[in-house]
């Protein structure tokens, strides 16, 4: 995670497969975060991953060591005491509330955007004045706003992936899970759907792309031959969200999909902006 990205592998990719295997992974905050990814203890004394400042996009290396810093001193009590000891530009400040960094001292993001709004620097006379004010009634942003907002500021999101939201929707249109897909046998016709996390197309095997899927449950590996990657060009390089119907092909534990049929269904993405590592 801290030599964003690491390899072939995005930060989301690699969150989201140490969470199945049971890792807890912590948040981004002000609080306890230092610049890089680092393990603290975690329940049942097993190790947990915290995210890095340097997870949040747009957030100045020096902003954070200055922080990171100024908190070894003494810890910060709320977002007016960060911006009044720390003196960060309104840049930074709006970097932590949209990436969900002062959730500890403010709350849900709303809130943290609304503190942050109403900072300003005092004259010098003023420096140490302490201003109470009312919080307003914001409502917490929805669970799908949350993780727009996640993938817009971290590139990645703590809470359910984003395929579990639209899993209803999903089973409407008869597409089975990376899990589902595990549990049958070779030559079975099927459809499946995942975000695009990778495309390869190498040049020892001439003709095919590899395609990468990821859902709530795992990967699926996508075969596409040549015919019909040039017949669905437009729907296998700019699909986010691909469902594809083909043949499951399996040699031992190992199975991917023989694409027949590609279908981009972003659409049902929303403002959910999604990154894919293509063709390293």
């Amino acid at each position: 995670l801290n030599s964003q990205p690491m390899g072939f592998y995005a930060p989301s990719q690699l969150v989201q497969d140490v969470k199945r295997h049971g890792v807890e992974v912590r948040p981004v905050d002000v609080c306890c975060s230092n610049w890089d990814c680092t393990l603290e203890q975690g329940e049942n004394g097993k190790p947990a991953i915290r995210l890095g400042l340097r997870m949040i996009k747009g957030l100045q290396l020096s902003a954070a060591e200055k922080l990171v810093a100024i908190r070894a001193g003494e810890p910060f009590d709320s977002v007016a005491d960060l911006a009044r000891r720390v003196k960060l530009k309104r840049h930074d400040l709006e970097c932590l509330a949209a990436g969900g960094a002062l959730a500890s001292l403010a709350g849900h993001r709303h809130l943290a955007h609304w503190k942050v709004a109403g900072e300003e620097a005092f004259p010098a006379l003023l420096a140490n004045a302490s201003i109470h004010e009312t919080a307003p009634c914001l409502a917490a942003p929805t669970e799908g706003e949350d993780l727009v907002a996640d993938y817009e500021n971290l590139g990645l999101t703590l809470g359910r992936h984003p395929l579990a939201l639209l899993r209803r929707k999903l089973r409407k249109l008869r597409v089975m899970t990376a899990a589902e897909l595990r549990e049958l046998p070779h030559g079975k016709i099927t459809r499946t759907a995942g975000l695009v996390i990778g495309r390869q197309h190498p040049d020892t095997v001439s003709g095919v792309t590899f395609v990468t899927l990821e859902d709530e449950t795992g990967h699926i590996n996508i075969i596409v031959w040549r015919n019909l990657a040039e017949k669905q060009r437009r729907e296998l390089l700019t699909s986010r969200l691909l469902t594809v119907h083909g043949v499951l092909e399996r040699e031992g534990d190992i199975i991917h999909l023989i694409a027949g049929k590609l279908i981009d269904n972003t659409a049902m993405l929303g403002r959910l902006k999604t990154a894919s590592r293509d063709f390293h």
